[in-house]
């Protein structure tokens, strides 16, 4: 892996100083020594540099130097006309070389990205020492001198050290002549520039961002997971051991042959940082590496398949787009698979939208999983935006991982992270400078948005989670929160139901009980850049669940009929109050009709009264309380006790009529009685008749007393059935 070192932070010449003479004897030495300064010079001591690559001091293969040139043609700064110093052509998005190392294919792209971070540092020193205005190399040729001049200061301006069996590139050859010419100008010109800036290494001229981003690099840990598909997370630990590793309990405590336990994630190895290039050699003669048990992978990679992984149910599918390599679909399938793997019935599938890709490049990730062991993988050319609910193949995807191309902001080593993870190239130029333009960023925010807003509106999705590497809350939060605002608009309009909404709901990793650890951040999980890992973000957006629909009795009853189970039980029932209401007034109404021996004035009375105050206890049944039933009932039967006392001029009529069944108390359900009742003489229903069976008022206008007619006891009827009343 490449690492960044100071880039040229080896020579202290003075521009009065006389630069020294043997640089052909300090070739051959091949240790990496600062260059001694002339005695009458008091400029400070050197602090150690960053160097571009663990092979500065013997240079690169002609082929990388050739590829980076292209790289840094095609994303260099390109200034104004009036400010420009340096031409290097006009054209751009050349076609790379192929390279299909890839070891030297990411060596270029670091010597190249290391370039546009010293881009105007550069620029000036090849002004400065006259190179540019006296060289007669073409325009188009100055994108390889830029690149090579980086690699030469970095190497102390020595020669650089040729294999036999590299490939020679005669455009290569000619630059590195003239740079070795002009290497005594290009020297003092870079004194100069430090002087003048009193820089003690060439990195602080660098923007604070970049400069810290760049010292996190060095020391990041080494990440990797456990692939279940070839082995368990135990036979690696006993693995490492055996070859002589150790476990300690925390990120902190790396140091030489150890390694740790994620804390968010259980499959997660962790290694330390310092040994890195040890560690793989280390690690390879283990067969952990080779055989694809072991995968080297950035944490931020693997914490949405854990998530993803946790949500999952147990029918449920899985759906990936976005930005992503063959390692973090690998992950995904193999953690989905080790958790179905007691259900050999449940097989859930991974589907990957690659419509971003070539062909050769869905071929190269289908080779890649399938070397890896995982086999419930199925790649989906087709646009993420032309799938929707009615594809066969998604029919049963609950949860879409969704990893959006963003600005890389939180990456304290882009260049590797974007070759990886197949990022976006284009934001190298950016990224040199630790500034997103906000065209590219407003392009990926547009993006991001109609990805997750497309994501929202599959019915049977149960969770999407959305995860990035930014640090711009244009991208995280704010992406978020429009998307659910706009799935919410959205099923308001079309009259959905309350399930087609979204929420945010906690994330399933714990924040680690360590001091150097991140603070949680309610409700998104965020990971800040640190000297322990890189900057991620990400968020869990749940369905909420459907209202919960309660059944009335009657239309149990009514689907119970339906399938012929309960022999016709509540059939006749009317489900409906209005339906109660007009039923109970047309009983009424007809018993008051029917009793022809009533007084007329009474009569009218009672049926005008029935009907106000039934439609008033049907609006309202709990407004009576005991005491008025009682009085109503008590008023009603002395009437009727009255009423039928012997008289000889005109004796009682019996009514023939069926009586309907006594009055129900209120608030209950009555059932319509089927069979016939003995004909008794009919009563009125139990409710109250205020006023109209009260006596009437006295002369004086004072209400009567107890003691009158109406209330006296000897004209009541027993009410006993033995004692030969009407209840005979």
């Amino acid at each position: 892996m490449v690492k960044n070192k100071n880039i040229g932070g080896l020579i202290n010449y003075s521009s009065t100083c006389e630069t020294k003479k043997d640089g052909s004897k300090a070739a051959k030495s091949k240790e990496r020594t600062p260059s001694d300064k002339p005695a009458d010079c008091s400029t400070p001591a050197i602090s150690p540099e960053l160097q571009t690559t663990g092979q500065a001091q013997l240079g690169f293969p002609d082929r990388v130097y050739l590829l980076a040139s292209v790289i840094f043609q095609n994303y260099h700064q390109e200034k104004p006309p009036a400010h420009r110093l340096v031409n290097y052509g006009k054209e751009r998005r050349l076609p790379l070389p192929e390279v299909k190392d890839e070891e030297m294919q990411r060596t270029a792209y670091e010597l190249a990205f290391n370039t546009l971070k010293y881009q105007e540092l550069l620029e000036d020193i090849m002004i400065d020492s006259c190179f540019y205005p006296t060289q007669t190399m073409p325009d188009d040729q100055m994108s390889l001198v830029a690149v090579m001049l980086c690699d030469f200061q970095d190497r102390k301006f020595l020669p650089r050290e040729r294999y036999g069996e590299d490939e020679i590139v005669q455009e290569v050859k000619d630059v590195e002549s003239y740079l070795l010419r002009s290497k005594t100008k290009l020297a003092a010109s870079l004194a100069r520039c430090r002087i003048k800036h009193n820089l003690l290494s060439i990195e602080y001229i660098l923007p604070e961002s970049v400069k810290m981003k760049q010292e996190r690099s060095s020391s990041l840990p080494l990440y990797t997971w456990v692939n279940t598909m070839k082995s368990s997370v135990d036979e690696v630990h006993a693995v490492l051991k055996s070859a002589g590793f150790s476990q300690v309990k925390s990120i902190g405590q790396l140091e030489g042959r150890t390694f740790c336990q994620d804390p968010h994630c259980g499959d997660i190895l962790v290694f330390p940082a310092q040994l890195n290039a040890q560690l793989k050699a280390q690690l390879s003669s283990t067969k952990l590496l080779s055989d694809h048990t072991l995968i080297i992978q950035d944490k931020f990679c693997s914490l949405g398949p854990n998530a993803v992984c946790s949500l999952l149910p147990e029918d449920g599918d899985v759906l990936m787009l976005g930005c992503f390599s063959a390692h973090t679909v690998s992950h995904t399938a193999s953690l989905i698979a080790e958790k179905h793997k007691a259900n050999s019935s449940v097989q859930p599938t991974v589907y990957v939208c690659v419509s971003d890709r070539t062909n050769a490049q869905r071929e190269e990730l289908q080779q890649a999983v399938t070397a890896m062991g995982s086999k419930n993988v199925k790649l989906i050319p087709d646009v993420f935006q032309s799938l929707d609910n009615s594809d066969k193949r998604l029919q049963k995807v609950c949860v879409i991982l969704l990893t959006p191309k963003c600005s890389v902001s939180a990456v304290s080593n882009p260049v590797e992270f974007i070759l990886q993870e197949n990022g976006d190239t284009d934001l190298l130029q950016d990224l040199s400078q630790s500034s997103i333009a906000q065209s590219k960023l407003e392009a990926l925010v547009a993006q991001q948005t109609m990805d997750l807003d497309h994501a929202l509106k599959f019915s049977k999705v149960l969770t999407v989670v959305y995860s990035t590497c930014s640090s711009y809350n244009e991208e995280n939060e704010e992406v978020v929160s429009r998307a659910l605002e706009q799935a919410k608009a959205c099923s308001e309009q079309e009259g959905e139901p309350k399930r087609a909404n979204f929420r945010l709901t906690p994330s399933p990793f714990s924040m680690p009980d360590q001091a150097e650890g991140p603070e949680e951040t309610h409700p998104f999980f965020m990971l800040e850049p640190s000297e322990w890992s890189n900057g991620c973000f990400l968020a869990v957006l749940s369905r909420e669940p459907g209202p919960v629909v309660k059944e009335a009795p009657q239309e149990v009853l009514n689907r119970a009929n339906a399938k012929g189970i309960l022999d016709g039980i509540g059939s006749n029932h009317l489900t409906r109050k209005e339906q109660k209401h007009n039923a109970r007034m047309t009983k009424t109404t007809h018993t008051c009709s029917s009793q022809p021996h009533l007084p007329a004035r009474i009569k009218s009375k009672s049926q005008e009264t029935i009907g106000s105050h039934s439609a008033t206890l049907c609006g309202h049944p709990e407004f009576t309380n005991r005491q008025q039933l009682s009085q109503g009932k008590a008023k009603a039967m002395h009437l009727q006790a009255s009423k039928n006392a012997p008289n000889k001029s005109n004796p009682p009529v019996l009514d023939t009529t069926p009586s309907p069944p006594p009055a129900t108390p209120l608030g209950r359900p009555r059932r319509a009685r089927q069979e016939v009742q003995k004909p008794v003489l009919l009563i009125l229903p139990r409710v109250h008749f205020p006023n109209f069976f009260s006596p009437p008022l006295s002369q004086t206008g004072s209400s009567p007393s107890l003691n009158s007619k109406w209330w006296n006891p000897a004209q009541s009827l027993p009410l006993s059935r033995s004692s030969g009343g009407p209840y005979k």
